[in-house]
């Protein structure tokens, strides 16, 4: 099976946005980008019971 996938665009988009959010962070309070991340990360907590493996089983996927 054949991928359309290109590593270094991949890993140019990676970096752009790395430097951007670095650049909004700097730019913003912290209260601002410290309250947006709380609540991105409460939300993968909140939706972790939604999630099909137990932590164990999902280490062992990775291990395959």
């Amino acid at each position: 099976m054949e991928s359309n996938f290109d590593k270094k665009q991949n890993l140019k988009e990676r970096l752009e946005f790395v430097r951007f959010y670095s650049g909004w962070v700097k730019s913003v309070p912290n209260e601002v980008w410290s309250k947006q991340q709380t609540d991105f990360l409460n939300s993968l907590f909140e939706n972790a019971v939604n999630y099909p493996f137990s932590p164990e089983k999902y280490l062992k996927s990775l291990k395959k």
